[in-house]
């Protein structure tokens, strides 16, 4: 008797360790962390700040319910905008916090800084932002739910060509590889179409544009396509003081209240491609982000903001087609076609980008306003 006892002890025992197993290994990840590398401080500071607050909109409702009973942790890491300092925030985040998902970074050269150990490590990066056209060939743990400047490049070139009627244009560019990029997706479609070019490009942190801009006065373009980020206001400025009466045309970047403020009037009647993000979009999903935002910040959310929060959905959909394995991960993000997020349907390509709807905006009595919301492509791509 005493051996049958001890038998369905040993029995029970194995049992409950057995459900005791299960149980544990259903729990885990109890905690899915993700790092997000941005801009907290430094000169990008400010997009780094509406991208957090769109990722941590998306977190809160993310959390709410769960991914397979989980929760994403976020772990932020301040890159200044400057590529040594991404990777820096790379390798901590890896190393230290055993991270396998990044969110950002935000700009380009700090993606391609970074996008040659995560391809070696196997890490996944989801950049919102990160537009230049090399990031397409960066490798294939590098996703962007952004367009590519190779097509908002384009429809600014087939926008000034045929909409504008202009065929000299002159481009102004920050002198780094987002604006090489964007200069040369510029370039190369107004060119082909049957117009000619002028160029002047400027380094990340001058303030003096007005060698540069008398330049391009001396050489009286009828337009200029100018690529930067929160220096342009103070570009539009001095284009006005020296007496430039050229239209301007930028890209999404532009809608930024900070530029507005800064170049005053000199910014009425710019006009700028943008992606498909609509503050009074009747659509669900961007009527409830759109209200939840400026109730919290008293202002309406921009496209970093917008990028940034369908990112952390983005993710959080391929978490729950495929779980918390990076392999499995990666597949799932291949595989979304379709995604309804707040810039749009989102739909990835065997190289991780994205297409969307490219549209024209216009600076109208100090507001952003839209004048085409999907620009028609006429010429081939």
């Amino acid at each position: 008797m005493k051996k049958i006892w001890i038998v369905i002890t040993i029995i029970a025992v194995v049992a409950l360790a057995i459900v005791l197993t299960v149980t544990q290994t259903k729990k885990k990840p109890e905690e899915i962390k993700i790092g997000a590398i941005l801009p907290l401080t430094g000169d990008a500071a400010p997009y780094g700040e509406r991208a957090k607050r769109g990722v941590e909109f998306a977190l809160e409702e993310i959390n709410k319910k769960g991914i397979k009973g989980n929760r994403i942790k976020i772990i932020y890491e301040d890159s200044q905008g400057n590529p040594q300092k991404a990777v820096s925030a790379f390798l901590k985040l890896i190393n230290l916090d055993k991270v396998k998902f990044i969110l950002g970074p935000l700009s380009t050269t700090e993606v391609l800084s970074i996008a040659p150990m995560a391809e070696k490590e196997k890490i996944l990066i989801l950049t919102p932002t990160a537009s230049a056209p090399q990031i397409t060939k960066a490798g294939d743990y590098i996703f962007r739910n952004c367009v590519s400047d190779l097509f908002e490049g384009i429809v600014a070139a087939e926008f000034i060509f045929k909409k504008l009627n202009e065929r000299r244009a002159a481009i102004i560019y920050i002198n780094n590889d987002f604006g090489i990029g964007l200069k040369e997706s510029f370039k190369k479609r107004f060119i082909s179409l049957g117009g000619e070019v002028i160029e002047e490009s400027f380094e990340r942190k001058e303030t003096d544009f007005r060698a540069l801009l008398s330049r391009i006065k001396s050489k009286d373009p009828k337009v200029i396509f100018l690529i930067g980020q929160t220096e342009m206001g103070q570009i539009l400025r001095q284009a006005k003081e020296l007496g430039i009466k050229s239209q301007f045309v930028s890209f999404s970047a532009f809608e930024d209240p900070k530029i507005l403020q800064v170049a005053g009037g000199a910014a009425e009647g710019v006009f700028y491609t943008y992606q498909g993000f609509d503050t009074k979009s009747e659509v669900d999903v961007v009527r409830e982000f759109t209200l939840k935002y400026k109730e919290k910040y008293n202002e309406n959310p921009d496209i970093w903001a917008a990028l940034s929060y369908d990112a952390m959905k983005i993710y959080a959909e391929a978490f729950k087609r495929d779980g918390f394995n990076v392999e499995d991960t990666k597949k799932a993000l291949y595989s979304i076609k379709g995604f309804i997020g707040v810039v749009g349907e989102t739909s990835f390509d065997e190289n991780g980008d994205v297409t969307k709807p490219i549209g024209i905006k216009k600076v109208e009595n100090g507001n952003f306003i839209w004048i085409d919301k999907k620009y028609e492509l006429e010429g081939e791509k």
